[in-house]
């Protein structure tokens, strides 16, 4: 399991461990065609990611990005993407516990239906339907 941890800019993504599941969208610049199909995928997903205690990022090489509602400057992104190791020049998509572990790399967009199935089998989720008696 790979570990995150504070990449060489103000982003640390120790921060958001233990509580929250990071789905990082690493793309060359906005108008890639892969980050717009997965923002048209994900568009309207606020409740199941919220349900989940998941936030997504965009990251881009050639412009800021965001991380959740935080804004990124580009050095930012790009110490991310360094110490993700997550090759330049195109789409990536990572989903990263709550243990701050890499769980999946994905080489295209993903579905929701799939991000979610694969949430939702992890052990540290189910426990989390478990305690909230679903």
């Amino acid at each position: 399991m790979e570990e995150t941890r504070k990449a060489r800019s103000g982003v640390d993504l120790r921060a958001y461990q233990w509580r929250k599941r990071l789905f990082l969208v690493f793309a060359p610049a906005p108008d890639d065609g892969g980050y717009q199909e997965q923002r048209r995928l994900l568009a309207g997903q606020e409740r199941a990611f919220a349900a989940r205690d998941l936030v997504w990022g965009a990251l881009f090489e050639d412009s800021a990005g965001a991380l959740g509602d935080r804004p990124l400057a580009p050095e930012d992104t790009a110490a991310l993407r360094a110490r993700l190791d997550v090759p330049g020049g195109r789409f990536a998509a990572l989903l990263i516990g709550k243990d701050g572990g890499v769980k999946d790399r994905f080489d295209g967009p993903v579905a929701p239906a799939d991000l979610y199935a694969q949430i939702d089998a992890m052990p540290m989720r189910r426990q989390e339907l478990r305690e909230r008696g679903r």
